[in-house]
């Protein structure tokens, strides 16, 4: 009997053949949704997920025979882990698919922001032809905080090499990191010390609001951020305050969170809106991992994963 496998969401379509040379029988179904997920999920050993679907206590009574769950990405904030372990469900993601495409992101929204190249570009379309009120900020010489220091935080390092920045990375659950791109560092000499902080930290509880008015407040400096990692991390109330009183220079938000949100009340509509009309806030729509060429790799590492599990 073959095993069955489920994929929800769009992915690189090399996947299917891939596993069915496992012995999978793949329905590929990037349209279903929840309801009908949930009636059919029961029939199946493996479910191929990216980010539509929250695997939740629901989910998991439903999906009676499942064995593993693939996330296409890097993430597992939409998945309950404890009721994965608890059912003994294996998860295999694919940070090593992405991190090379968030790493370009991150130091193309800063080169961006630093030399305003968004503001210029709507200017001259605007046929506006201003020069001095675009002069821009060198990267080189900068200290740059990386907090955070996995796939991601480490792909970026690597891309910030050819700079000359001082590179400072923290990292809450590794100690003796520090290599050739970056200088290991405590939590506070990257607040006494950066110009740029940039976060690659997964959201759970803990970092849930993490970069707050008090947290920012520690840096000494008046600073850049960067933030691709989640938006919930971030509340965007306090980081306005911190934007107009100037201790936050400028933003480069990948990530922000009202994305996920259907619609948004009044006060978060006007909130919004101060971000997307801000000269110092540049906003990307969750694309910092998203290319052509992590869409294949993402699918080759979760067949590669896939395959090495006994099922």
């Amino acid at each position: 009997m073959k095993k069955g496998c489920l994929i929800v969401d769009e992915l690189h379509t090399s996947i299917i053949a891939n596993l069915e040379s496992l012995g999978f029988e793949v329905s590929y179904r990037p349209d279903i949704q929840r309801r009908e997920i949930l009636e059919v999920i029961g029939d199946y050993e493996g479910v191929i997920v990216r980010s539509k679907l929250f695997l939740d206590k629901e989910f998991f009574n439903a999906a009676r025979r499942l064995k593993f769950i693939a996330r296409a990405g890097a993430g597992l904030d939409q998945i309950d882990v404890e009721e994965v372990e608890k059912r003994q469900i294996t998860i295999v993601n694919a940070p090593e698919g992405n991190r090379d495409a968030l790493a370009e992101h991150c130091v193309g929204m800063i080169l961006c922001l630093l030399n305003k190249i968004h503001l210029a570009n709507n200017q001259i379309a605007a046929g506006e032809w201003h020069r001095e009120v675009n002069r821009g900020v060198e990267l080189a010489g900068k200290a740059i905080g990386i907090i955070g220091y996995g796939y991601m935080g480490e792909a970026f390092a690597k891309r910030l090499s050819g700079f000359g920045c001082n590179v400072l990375a923290y990292d809450k659950y590794k100690t003796g990191f520090s290599d050739g791109f970056i200088r290991e560092a405590s939590l506070q000499k990257i607040f006494e010390e950066c110009d740029i902080v940039s976060f690659h930290v997964p959201l759970t509880e803990e970092t849930k609001d993490m970069v707050n008015a008090a947290f920012i407040a520690n840096f000494k400096k008046n600073i850049y951020i960067v933030n691709t990692a989640r938006g919930e991390i971030l509340p965007l109330d306090n980081l306005k305050v911190q934007l107009l009183n100037g201790k936050v220079i400028g933003a480069a938000l990948d990530v922000h969170e009202f994305e996920k949100k259907p619609s948004l009340s009044p006060d978060e509509t006007a909130l919004f809106d101060f971000f997307k009309t801000a000269e110092n806030v540049l906003l990307t729509p969750h694309v910092g991992g998203w290319t052509h060429e992590s869409y294949e790799k993402i699918s080759r590492i979760l067949f590669e994963k896939i395959s090495r599990l006994s099922i």
